[in-house]
């Protein structure tokens, strides 16, 4: 299960990216790629193509350590969201491509295509940027099979706070559907980079 960074590790990171330093991004990166590669992967479906979005938003991260905002969140949700943005957007330029080439297939299927994409990345983002004690329960639940009573003990909680964790991180978890990533790419972003 992942672990959130505290919210002074992710100034302090901030900090040392806007001054240059190297050694930052190659934490962040053992950090968080693997976790960027398997959001991208996720909405593109490719590898090739989920290592080209990785090397992107590290780039992106690299030129623009100011734009991450800490009141926002946390350093760990904003590269999720970084990736899912850009990976929609390299799936929406893959299948216009296609579709402009004339592989099959028509404007309305490219929408569906990408509107499910961008769907699954927002469900991933929602879970990545979730509070740990809700994301664990979650996982346990689902993952684990466990009921609430069940997460309640392996979490060491009540059985109430176990409901309350499962019922909040499945409500955050229904918005996916409702608020699709579409319209969210932060500001210079989304471009070729």
């Amino acid at each position: 299960m992942p672990q959130d960074t505290p919210p002074r590790w992710d100034r302090r990171m901030q900090q040392r990216l806007a001054r240059g330093e190297a050694a930052a991004l190659g934490e962040l990166y053992d950090r968080f790629a693997s976790l960027v590669h398997m959001l991208a992967h996720r909405v593109l479906d490719d590898d090739d193509a989920a290592d080209m979005v990785t090397r992107e938003v590290f780039g992106y991260i690299w030129e623009n350590p100011d734009a991450y905002d800490p009141k926002q969140g946390s350093l760990r949700s904003w590269v999720a969201k970084l990736t899912n943005s850009q990976a929609v957007h390299r799936l929406r330029q893959t299948e216009a491509a296609a579709l402009a080439a004339g592989a099959g297939g028509s404007a309305e299927e490219l929408e569906q295509k990408v509107r499910r994409a961008a769907v699954a990345a927002r469900a991933d983002y929602i879970v990545t940027s979730m509070p740990a004690p809700l994301r664990a329960a979650l996982e346990l639940a689902y993952f684990g099979r466990r009921d609430y009573r069940q997460t309640a003990a392996d979490l060491g909680v009540t059985e109430d706070e176990a409901r309350r964790r499962l019922r909040l991180g499945l409500q955050l978890l229904a918005t996916a559907h409702t608020r699709p990533l579409e319209g969210s790419t932060p500001p210079g972003y989304g471009r070729s980079l």
